[in-house]
């Protein structure tokens, strides 16, 4: 028993050979992060507050796909969409299609707290952001050079991608590229178990570069890609629409409760479930275990216990 920590910043095709200016920033992201939600933890905050502050943090920097490294639709415009749950109470809130909130994950959880819904989206999310008093900026403020880049280069490739794809030659068909693991996915996420074992968790994404306008990935689907409970809490990352389908987070959850399964053998079995190439996730379990599994080449990920030691990673452990 104790607390315990895990955030990822996005899992996908992430290659080996990831300069250092890419690689170094977001490695850099998850020490701070997990290093706030630690010494959060630490000071006896809820597991609640926890994820909501991690990715918070996350949301503020412009390296990973969420709130000001947001990726851009087919009209190079934002739209964000987070997703936050208590295990305890199963209470949960979520959003989509922000164009000036400043942190979503805040706005999920007003979404939970103060209205008698789950899910807003679009103008009435907005609407209620600004009902709310919440920080709202123009939305150029989300769009970065590299987001404008990521978009040219999907535009030319005529295809949705993660933002971890390297730049691909026109030449290359789109079969070449979905074989070459067309990258689907860039979002964050948290989940925490706090000291007194309540679990929680928050996710929060800009969704797929070139994907339509007011497409709704897995983050604000609870079950999908978010889901706590009184044994777990999960927060998942990938091609939305493969962990929809699966109902990959809440499989986790199931698969506990139903089959006896540990943490990581619910985890592992529900990554792999989905297509490939995928999927990925972070857990953790009221007894303060951590399950960081994916089927991508990579994931960002972090995580930390009370009696253990913090780890870092993108990809996998050898």
């Amino acid at each position: 028993m104790g607390w315990a920590i895990a955030l990822h910043g996005g899992a996908g095709d992430i290659p080996l050979t990831l300069p250092p200016e890419r690689r170094l920033p977001r490695e850099e992201a998850l020490q701070h992060c997990l290093h706030i939600g630690v010494e959060a933890l630490k000071a006896g905050n809820s597991a609640l507050d926890v994820v909501e502050l991690v990715v918070r943090e996350l949301e503020n920097n412009p390296h990973y796909n969420a709130g000001k490294g947001s990726v851009l639709t087919s009209e190079g415009t934002v739209e964000m969409e987070a997703c936050i749950m208590d295990g305890k109470t199963k209470k949960c809130g979520a959003v989509s299609g922000l164009k000036t909130v400043v942190n979503a994950i805040s706005l999920a959880r007003l979404v939970m707290e103060k209205t008698p819904h789950i899910y807003l989206a679009f103008d009435g999310a907005e609407a209620f952001a600004r009902e709310q008093g919440v920080e709202t900026v123009d939305s150029d403020h989300f769009i970065t050079k590299e987001n404008i880049e990521r978009l040219k280069q999907a535009k030319e490739a005529n295809r949705t991608q993660l933002d971890y794809t390297e730049p691909t030659p026109k030449a290359l068909t789109n079969e070449k590229l979905m074989a070459n693991g067309d990258s689907q996915l860039g979002t964050v996420g948290c989940v925490a178990v706090d000291s007194q074992g309540n679990l929680a968790t928050a996710t929060s994404t800009g969704g797929l570069v070139n994907k339509m306008v007011g497409r709704i990935g897995d983050t604000p689907i609870i079950g999908a890609g978010t889901y706590a409970n009184h044994l777990c809490a999960v927060s998942a990352t990938g091609k939305g629409e493969s962990i929809i389908r699966s109902t990959v987070a809440r499989d986790v959850a199931a698969l506990m409760e139903f089959k006896g399964l540990s943490l990581k053998e619910a985890a592992a079995y529900a990554v792999e479930s989905v297509p490939r190439g995928t999927a990925g996730l972070v857990a953790v379990s009221a007894t303060g275990e951590v399950a960081m599994p994916f089927n991508t080449l990579g994931m960002f990920r972090a995580s930390a216990t009370e009696d253990g030691h913090p780890e870092i990673a993108i990809w996998p452990s050898v």
